[in-house]
């Protein structure tokens, strides 16, 4: 079957969901492809920390019911190392910003199920999907669907398919410049059905490595400790992490974790990743397709959502006017930010994590580093600004 819209999205995570449904509020036609089934994407746990800016579309644009019910506002975290906790003040030092515990499923439900309710098409299990003629005025998606091979023209794609996808791989040797680091730790990370220990999120330093004490609701915690990149997690029964994060934890003797059952547990990896230009042609690369962050700061899905708002007001804008200057101008725009946010997740990740090849004067280093930032006013504001999020543009 062949078939046409005006944009044709691959990948039904955040990024190409928030486009489909930005677009249509400009009245833009756009099909999204995904691989995966319907179910799979709204529980696949990823993120699940929301910008200021991120909260702000979602609600303004109209599917932000069930995020003002359910999420849990933030309006500090806690930076532990010595055995001692110092808050960031986030509202303080922002003038009024705050950060959301929503998680990363629960947003790709709420823009399903508006993409729907419109009318929009979601087409799940789109097999060997194939993008072409992307370097001309009409480029095509091939994709198959129950056997039979299908063919969406469309006048521009976005390739909204993650870090894995088969869109910037398609983009000819030599167009793209890749920028990659792979740090030499990684994250083992639990889901717990117990109550958070604390009601903000804690950032730990520790001699034993960097832990995390994070949530997802009010009886389920998000917890990650730092280890190696090849890990087995064979080795790490669940009483020797709760242990590991207790101790990692801890500040004072009478501070302790609350358990619970651990309903998931995995390894994350720790990379920074960046391709410039973000498109070619009419092919245009948002969220983790065109760059990956250290989740260190909980960026990945807010830098997702800023790339497809800039995409979505190029695209509204040439629609209208014919005017392509937006377009054009998309790389340069989204990179501006992507490389501020990529020094933030850098910087956190490097203060706060012991590296193998770290001496005496290194950890020294950090803990005067973690020292100056707790107790002066304009180190902790430039935490708190980047942490609830930089201007979207």
């Amino acid at each position: 079957m062949n078939h046409r819209t005006q944009v044709g999205i691959v990948g039904a995570g955040p990024a190409g969901l928030m486009l489909s449904h930005l677009l249509h509020l400009a009245g833009i036609e756009s099909v999204v492809l995904e691989a995966r089934s319907r179910q799979y994407v709204e529980e696949r746990v990823r993120a699940g920390l929301l910008e200021q800016g991120t909260v702000n579309l979602l609600i303004e644009t109209g599917v932000g019911d069930r995020l003002k019910r359910l999420g849990l506002t933030h309006h500090g975290i806690e930076l532990r190392f010595g055995g001692r906790g110092h808050r960031i003040d986030l509202s303080g030092l922002t003038g009024g910003s705050t950060v959301a515990i929503y998680a990363q499923h629960e947003v790709v439900k709420d823009l399903i199920a508006a993409r729907l309710a419109a009318g929009g098409q979601i087409i799940f299990e789109a097999g060997d999907v194939s993008i072409h003629d992307f370097d001309g005025p009409t480029p095509k998606i091939r994709y198959r669907i129950d056997g039979n091979v299908n063919l969406l023209s469309c006048d521009f794609i976005a390739g909204c398919d993650g870090f894995h996808g088969v869109c910037r791989p398609t983009i000819p040797a030599g167009v793209l410049t890749m920028y990659d680091r792979i740090y030499p730790f990684a994250w083992l990370g639990i889901l717990a059905e117990a109550r958070p220990s604390s009601d903000e999120l804690i950032y730990a330093y520790h001699d034993r490595g960097f832990a995390l004490h994070s949530m997802r609701s009010p009886e389920i915690t998000r917890l990650y400790l730092q280890c190696a990149p090849d890990e087995d997690l064979g080795k790490w029964p669940d009483e020797r992490i709760w242990e590991e994060l207790q101790l990692r934890l801890a500040a004072g003797k009478d501070w302790k974790l609350n358990r619970g059952a651990v309903i998931q547990k995995g390894i994350t990896e720790m990379r920074s990743f960046v391709v410039e230009p973000m498109h070619s042609g009419t092919l245009f690369l948002a969220g983790d397709a065109a760059h990956i962050v250290p989740p260190t700061g909980a960026k990945g899905l807010n830098l997702a959502v800023a790339d497809v708002r800039v995409l979505a007001r190029a695209l509204t804008d040439y629609y209208a006017s014919g005017n392509r200057d937006l377009l054009s101008s998309y790389s340069e725009t989204c990179l501006r930010r992507v490389w501020k946010v990529q020094r933030f997740s850098w910087w956190m990740t490097s203060m706060l994590h012991r590296f193998p090849d770290d001496n005496l004067f290194d950890q020294r280093r950090q803990l005067a580093e973690l020292d100056y930032v707790t107790t002066s006013r304009a180190a902790s504001q430039t935490l708190a600004e980047n942490y609830v999020g930089l201007p979207m543009e």
